[in-house]
């Protein structure tokens, strides 16, 4: 039996005959007569039939000329992208020394009989430097502006203090101030003796934590606060972001912290009475860097140039993952080293342009070609090393695919070992790790590539445009907007991964600022005169349903109400729910009536006896009142908050 030919295009004669007489109907209605007869008709099956022939002979092409075709008219086949993670570096205790994580340390998921192990490496290098309190500061909102109260008293343990007024205020502040930066660190604060702040959720308080990073202030991520929002003794872990550099505060010099009221939500309640420190230490346990599910490869040989024009070297290892910083190749001078750079194509590379394309597939670096001029000569597309100079990649990274997308906690492995390290883990999901593309979609990419010819103007082709620039993206949506004046608004949606019910936590599905600032800066060049793209997350209506489940006769409770959470989070799922599990449309409504579907279709539930749908703010946490219908804005998307399912037996 012969393998199947492809099938290009199914539109035969009959087809493209009714496809041209419609379209005489739109744009010549005063040509009326559609017979064989007429002369028109006659020329119009003529085109048919040799567009007919043309088709046939295009269907008889193979697969791999169909692939050289791409390939001459630019379709790149998109390499994978690497997944990445936060990682913690747990000390065993606090050091009087900094404690230096280097760059490439590997750590790992913990392998099992039926997975292996899925290995990450870190990004840079990471100093977990140790600290103490040198300054302790508050600051009355009542009182004037940029009057900060020290008290020294309380760094020796000598006296207390109230942390805000006696009555606290949003705006009212702790300040805190360690003997350094301490950037990229987990910090404990210590908080001893009896201090309680009446009034306040212990869970719930009306606080935020933050850290002065040159120009302003970031917020501290709270990692456990045994101290139920200043209420008791105990300690607060924080995690001090990246940019934390010390800075005057009421002419002292420190690396500050503080801890800060904001106005409560509703049903929030706020401190009656002030906190009081009587005691206060701080130390440093453990440090954050990102991590990358790709192997780095540096100095790599890769052979001697024969000083001609359109010379191959191949990478040892493949493919080459996408990274903050360019591939850079070099070659020996008679005086050392000397850069090459990446371009896409060498249509703009002059003769003395050092210069080559890379492959990332097939890890292939190209480098310029000499093209024969219509009066002989040879022009030069990028410069030409020296003979038997020798050529290397200075460093690029390997690996990727969406394997790397593990959950949180995952990674927990520290394969390489490190003195005063005790533990690491991934405190959030890792996240953008995709595959590399298959022919099968390079095929079907080709005809839109050849119909945005790389230039912006129709919704679609700034859609298609997006995902070249990011194609680790999960979604990417153009909607028309009011403001006129060629004004593009385009939505990105980043891949995320699930946790084992199919939930996603809300952070995950926020873009980082490289991934808007890589399509923008894309679509830029790609743009028709005088239009404004804005690229942006799109806006997220979180949702909670609760629900109320009969189990069917010896089911077992605990499984059902588990595949009725998972039946939840999957079908009203911004990336892979909607009716057609390809991600919820944008704009849809979300109808009381889906939740009862989607929990009816659930095995082992007998009857949904109550289902409520409520609409929920991700950001504050608080719920809205409840809902039949919820109307979805025309950039909005569905987001699955903390949905609730008991069951009956």
């Amino acid at each position: 039996m012969s393998l199947p030919a492809p099938n290009l295009d199914d539109r035969r004669f009959q087809d493209l005959v009714d496809d041209a007489k419609r379209l005489v109907q739109r744009t010549c209605p005063e040509w009326t007569d559609h017979n064989v007869s007429d002369p028109g008709v006659t020329l119009i099956e003529t085109f048919a039939y040799m567009v007919d022939q043309l088709i046939y002979r295009l269907n008889r092409v193979p697969d791999r000329h169909y692939v050289k075709f791409l390939d001459l008219i630019g379709v790149r086949m998109y390499p994978p992208t690497a997944a990445e993670a936060p990682v913690t570096f747990w000390l065993s205790a606090p050091q009087p020394e900094p404690v230096t994580v280097r760059a490439g340390v590997e750590v790992a998921t913990v392998r099992t009989e039926t997975d292996e192990a899925i290995t990450f490496s870190t990004v840079r290098e990471l100093s977990i430097v140790p600290c103490a309190v040198s300054h302790l500061a508050s600051k009355i909102s009542s009182i004037r502006e940029g009057d900060i109260r020290h008290h020294p008293e309380t760094v020796s343990g000598d006296a207390a203090f109230l942390c805000f007024d006696r009555q606290p205020k949003p705006g009212d502040t702790l300040l805190i101030g360690l003997d350094g930066a301490v950037a990229s660190c987990a910090v404990v604060l210590r908080f001893e003796g009896q201090i309680e702040g009446v009034g306040v959720l212990p869970d719930n308080p009306p606080i935020v934590w933050e850290a002065w990073v040159g120009n302003r202030w970031a917020s501290c991520e709270v990692d456990h606060d045994d101290t139920g929002g200043l209420n008791r003794a105990g300690d607060i872990v924080l995690h001090v972001p990246p940019g934390h550099v010390a800075s005057l505060q009421g002419q002292r010099r420190a690396g500050w912290l503080r801890c800060r009221v904001v106005a409560t939500e509703p049903g929030q309640p706020g401190y009656t009475e002030s906190p009081e420190v009587r005691r206060f230490s701080a130390h440093t346990i453990g440090g954050t860097v990102q991590a990358v599910h790709a192997d780095t490869v540096t100095n790599e040989p890769l052979g001697r140039c024969e000083g001609v024009p359109g010379q191959r070297f191949q990478l040892k290892q493949r493919p080459v993952v996408p990274s903050d910083a360019p591939l850079v190749c070099e070659s020996t001078t008679g005086e050392g080293w000397e850069e090459w750079h990446e371009v896409t194509h060498f249509a703009e590379s002059a003769a003395s342009s050092r210069h080559f394309v890379l492959d990332r597939l097939a890890g292939e670096i190209l480098l310029g070609p000499a093209v024969r001029e219509e009066d002989g000569s040879l022009r030069q597309f990028g410069a030409v090393p020296p003979r038997d100079a020798e050529f290397r990649a200075r460093t690029y990274r390997t690996g990727g695919g969406q394997s790397g997308n593990v959950s949180r906690g995952a990674i927990r492995v520290l394969k390489t070992s490190i003195p005063y390290i005790a533990q690491v883990e991934n405190r959030w999901p890792a996240a953008g790790g995709v595959d590399g593309e298959t022919i099968e979609n390079a095929k079907l990419r080709g005809p839109l590539f050849l119909h945005t010819r790389n230039l912006a103007v129709t919704t679609a082709d700034y859609e298609q445009l997006a995902r070249e620039a990011a194609p680790a993206v999960a979604r990417v949506r153009c909607v028309g907007t009011d403001e006129g004046g060629g004004f593009v608004r385009l939505l990105v949606v980043p891949a995320a991964t699930d946790n084992a019910l199919g939930a996603l936590h809300f952070p995950q599905l926020v873009p980082t600022d490289a991934v808007l600032s890589t399509i923008a800066e894309y679509l830029d060049a790609r743009r028709s005169i005088g239009a404004r793209v804005v690229v942006e997350p799109p806006i997220y209506q979180g949702i909670t349903v609760v629900a109320r489940l009969r189990a069917r006769p010896r089911a077992d409770a605990d499984l059902v109400r588990r595949d009725a959470l998972s039946a939840l989070y999957r079908y009203f799922h911004p990336i892979r729910g909607g009716p057609e599990a390809t991600g919820w449309p944008f704009g849809r409504p979300v109808h009381i009536g889906e939740v009862y579907g989607a929990l009816q279709r659930t095995p082992g539930v007998e009857l949904v006896e109550d289902a409520r749908l409520y609409p929920a703010d991700p950001v504050t946490r608080q719920r809205g009142e409840q809902s039949q219908r919820l109307e979805l804005n025309a950039r909005a998307l569905v987001f699955s908050f903390e949905h609730q399912v008991q069951i009956r037996v």
